[in-house]
């Protein structure tokens, strides 16, 4: 018995090893998503408060949050794992470009949320500019 606690020991010590590059990433992922629940929340609460109707925490949005974590922890790993064993050669840096493009749609959402609980002209301003650029970008592929 002792032999094999000594073999599981050793495949998670392996694959945490196999994955410790990606912590800071992971960590990243963990902030946005978190900050956009967060906010999220907030701006149900003060769209609440201002239509005068009771407000109340919904669980199952919790969990919604929990389940995108984790699916998109497990989505950076298997982005991590073709980057540094499969096109390793192509130098594309598939998993800092999934972790941003995460990032960037959590931001967005984040301005989203904070123009919902506050209806202040700058960030009014800053979600019309951002929404602007995206569509001259996408227009230009």
């Amino acid at each position: 018995m002792e032999a094999l606690y000594r073999y599981i020991n050793g495949a998670v010590a392996g694959v945490a090893a196999l994955f410790a590059p990606v912590v800071p990433l992971i960590w990243a992922l963990v902030t946005f998503i978190g900050i956009d629940f967060l906010t999220g929340v907030t701006a149900s609460r003060a769209e609440s408060r201002r239509q005068g109707a009771e407000w109340y925490f919904e669980s199952r949005e919790a969990w919604r949050t929990v389940e995108k974590l984790g699916f998109t922890i497990i989505a950076l790993l298997m982005a991590y794992l073709i980057d540094t064993m499969m096109l390793d050669f192509l130098g594309l840096n598939l998993t800092k470009l999934f972790a941003g493009f995460v990032c960037g749609v959590e931001m967005w959402s984040f301005v989203e949320n904070a123009c919902r609980i506050s209806d202040a002209p700058l960030l009014r301003h800053i979600r019309r500019l951002v929404r602007v650029k995206i569509e001259e970008k996408t227009k230009e592929l």
